[in-house]
């Protein structure tokens, strides 16, 4: 989901009834190879519930952004891990 805007209270909002009370950054680094700023972002909506994790690459001027939950990022970190791991062996 992305950001649509604020509601009449100012809060940002990711859809029209999904206020989002506090967005805080967890890192911020940039690929070396490619030069990618990627941002990783906790979202707590006001309503309670689970948190999200929102993943910002920003290539230049484009963004692309992923809200992703606990579970799935469970399974994306464990399965980089062991690419990562994988791929520095084989060097």
């Amino acid at each position: 989901m992305e950001a649509l805007g604020c509601d009449s209270a100012g809060r940002l909002c990711l859809a029209e009834s999904e206020p989002v009370d506090k967005i805080t950054s967890i890192d911020k680094f940039r690929v070396p190879i490619g030069n990618q700023e990627i941002e990783l972002q906790q979202i707590d909506y006001e309503s309670g519930g689970v948190p999200f994790l929102r993943i910002r690459i920003r290539e230049r001027t484009r963004f692309t952004i992923f809200d992703i939950d606990p579970i799935t990022a469970e399974r994306w970190a464990r399965e980089m891990m062991e690419w990562s791991k994988s791929a520095m062996q084989g060097q």
